[in-house]
Parts: structure tokens; sequence; C-alpha cells
């Protein structure tokens, strides 16, 4: 059967759709060509905030248009928290739950052998209509492993999943599940395998990784120190790691690690204590500054990325204000902003906190915009003169090919094929620096 994949949301998922596309091909099905109409079209969806609810639901009515014969499956975090919504959408035919998307290969193969390799109905739109198939994620045990390979040169490693956080706006542990994850023997030879193949960049990726170790008594620390050990040349990047669970242990390690890059992610949410405790965050921002000056001390030329959400319920003018003199007094490089929206199921739905109007909501993200851009700017012209070892991408535009140093620096040089998925040392200059980019990969 020709099948066909688009994935939304994080790079979790582009890992998983990467691994169930590998094990479609490997039983003989065939991936759709760019315009090619499918037999089978996949969406894998994210269900983080109400817009990328409203980005999933115009992707399945696009694939739809675009292939109107085809079974249509949504699966992934959207399909998970609301499949009776997702049912009620023209032309869906199947809704697969996290776990069932693991069983993508024999649903299709199941597909192939019946009558159903034809399409259920021309017009799906009621339960009767359209098949869910969609477990109580809470009960899942079983750990899916996943890599996808990103332009020849990264490697993104799922070695987690799920989280026992339930802080009060996230509905990720009602779409993800309990946390748990492999043993550090099987990763260690997944990541052996992907630099084997070529890949020089492995992402270590989950959704709470520093929670690594629950379904199998290991740590994080001992993983990192693991995957340290590995045969070639390569390097590594750890993926959003909570503050409370990002130790001095694996800071000093990863100052003194030979392949971990000077690079963190790590999620604030709140610069404001008060706001931090309505979350149901772990930490205070006490704790996180020390988190951030750590890094900075051991790691001078470190690039720093920050998660943070602006509008929650309970987020005063006072608590906005000591949030943004919060932010100001960090040596970070950059900030990831989202914009809060109401989720179903969450407790901070039944609080009686202020409520943050929706134009407020929205201008204060644009004020966290304009800092961040202002601190990644900054961190760019400190680092003139740096002399770092940049990746090489295959990516080309207007003759000029791009790569990102150790600490995340983005550069370019006139395109040579030769140089594609190499490292290579360099001073940086202002005039090899490319546009400043506006995320870090997750």
């Amino acid at each position: 059967m020709i099948v066909s994949f688009t994935t939304l949301g994080c790079k979790l998922n582009f890992a998983e759709s990467s691994a169930l596309g590998k094990a479609l091909i490997a039983r003989g099905h065939r991936r759709a060509n760019k315009g090619e109409q499918a037999d089978v079209c996949i969406i894998n969806t994210c269900s983080v905030t109400d817009a990328a609810d409203h980005k999933d639901r115009q992707m399945i009515h696009r694939i739809r248009r675009q292939n109107p014969n085809a079974i249509l499956i949504v699966t992934g975090c959207y399909a998970q928290l609301k499949p009776d919504e997702i049912v009620q959408i023209e032309g869906v035919d199947y809704v697969l739950g996290q776990n069932e998307k693991f069983h993508l290969l024999e649903f299709i193969n199941e597909l192939e052998q019946t009558a159903n390799a034809v399409r259920p109905s021309n017009d799906c739109k009621t339960a009767n209509d359209c098949k869910i198939s969609c477990s109580p994620i809470r009960e899942v045990e079983e750990f899916h492993g996943a890599y996808s390979k990103d332009d020849r040169t990264r490697c993104f490693l799922k070695v987690q999943d799920g989280c026992n956080y339930f802080c009060s706006y996230c509905t990720i542990p009602l779409a993800r599940g309990k946390s748990r994850n492999p043993s550090i023997a099987s990763l260690v030879e997944q990541a052996q395998e992907a630099i084997d193949g070529g890949a020089k960049e492995i992402i270590l990726s989950g959704v709470n990784i520093g929670d690594f170790g629950r379904s199998t008594g290991e740590h994080f620390i001992d993983l990192i120190r693991a995957i340290d050990e590995l045969k070639g040349d390569y390097r590594v990047r750890i993926s959003s790691c909570e503050p409370n669970l990002l130790s001095d242990e694996i800071i000093d390690f990863v100052a003194g690690s030979k392949h971990f890059a000077p690079h963190f992610h790590i999620p604030l949410q709140s610069g404001s204590n008060e706001v931090l405790k309505i979350m149901g965050r772990r930490y205070t921002r006490e704790l996180f500054a020390e988190r951030v000056h750590h890094i900075k001390t051991v790691m001078p030329h470190a690039f720093i990325g920050v998660d943070c959400m602006v509008g929650v319920r309970g987020e005063t003018e006072a608590c906005w204000q000591d949030y943004i003199d919060f932010i100001e007094s960090l040596p970070v490089s950059q900030l990831h902003v989202f914009t809060y929206s109401e989720r179903a199921n969450t407790r901070m739905l039944e609080m009686e906190l202020e409520v943050v109007p929706q134009k407020e909501r929205e201008r204060r993200s644009k004020v966290l915009h304009a800092i961040s851009a202002k601190k990644t700017e900054a961190f760019y012209k400190e680092h003139q003169g740096y002399e770092g070892t940049v990746l090489w991408e295959s990516a080309q535009k207007d003759g000029l090919m791009y790569g990102f140093t150790e600490n995340y620096i983005k550069v370019s040089c006139p395109y040579d094929r030769a140089k594609v998925n190499t490292f290579e040392r360099i001073r940086v200059q202002h005039r090899d620096l490319a546009d400043i980019p506006t995320d870090t990969p997750e």
C-alpha cells in the first residue's frame, strides 16, 4: 500500500512517525512521493494548546482534500485527548490513541487483507461510522522506542515518554501517560546504530527526560555517561530538562564530557514564584537562577534556551512585572514562548483566579518575544571571534549552506557538497552569521 505521514508538534512526534514509517517500509509498504495519491494517510497530531488543535483540524481537512479516496487515520496527542471531537470531522475514517499507533503496522496489514482496504464511509462523521481505538493512556506500561534522522546530520533519539507531574495547566500526562523508559543498554545500542549510520548529532528527546529511570531503576546521569562512551565522531544535545532534575552533577558532567554540547533547554514557565505555585511547578525561581548561573560558571559559552508561558490564570499585573524583571536578570540566550490557553480536565480551571484577557496574553507574548530577540542578539555579539565546531547541513539557499556550532550559533558559508554532514573548526565572524534562529531543537 502507498502510505503518507503528516506529523505535527514536537520532535518526539517526528521520531515516532519516522520509526513507524521505517517499520511499514520494511514490511513492503511504500511512502507516497510528493503530490502522489496515497492509499492510507496517517496524521500524527499535537495537542499542547488550542492553537495546536486548530492546526490539527486544518491539516485533517487539507489531507482529505488532497487524498479523497484514501483511508485517513488520525493518531497522536489530539487523538488521545479528544477522539469524540475528531470523529465529528468529515472524512476521518479511524482514530488511534497513543498506544494504538504503535500497532499501526498490524492495523494496516489487516486493512490490506480485508474488505476494509476501501474507505468504510464516504461521509465518516459519527462514532458509528468512524472507528475509534483508544485505550486509557494512564494504564499503558510499555515503552515504544523511536529515533528519526533530520537532514542526515541529526538523530532525535526517544529516551523517555510520559509525565507524572500533572501541572495544573497541562494535559500532557493525559495525552502521553505515565513516565516510562527503556533500558540504558537498549538506548546505547540505538545511538551507536545511528552513529554508524552516519548521524553526527544525537538529541536526547522525551517528555520529561530528567525523570529517566522510573521503569528500569536507572538514572539520567548514568544514561548520558554511557552515551558519551560510544565510538565515532559525534556530539550530543540534551533536550528540555526540568530545572529540579537538571542537577549540578549533570551540568558538571556535560562541562567535562567528550561529546555533549554546552547547550541546555530548561522550562521556566513563569518568573513569579506565586504563579509557579499556582502552576504546580516543582521549583522556585531561585532554584532556576542557581541552575543557570552554575551552567554559566562552568561553561561560559553555553547556550541556554528557556520555555516561558504567558497569560495563565492568576498571572496578575504584579506577577507579570515580577516575571519580566526576573527574565531580564538571567544570562540566558533565547526564550521559547507559549501563550496560555484553557485546557479541559486541568486543575487550573477549577481555581478561583484572575483571568488574563486574550489580548493581554498576546501583548505579553510579544514582550517576551522582544526580550528573546534581544538576548539572542546579545549572545551572538558576545561570541564574535569565538572558536567553535560547526556541523554543516545539506540545506542550501542562495548558494549558501548552514550549520550550528556546539553552542548553537548558526553560521553560513558558500555551499560545498563535500562539507555536508561534517564537522569543521571555525572562528565565528560577523560575516559568517546566519539569521538568528527562533527556536531550539527538542
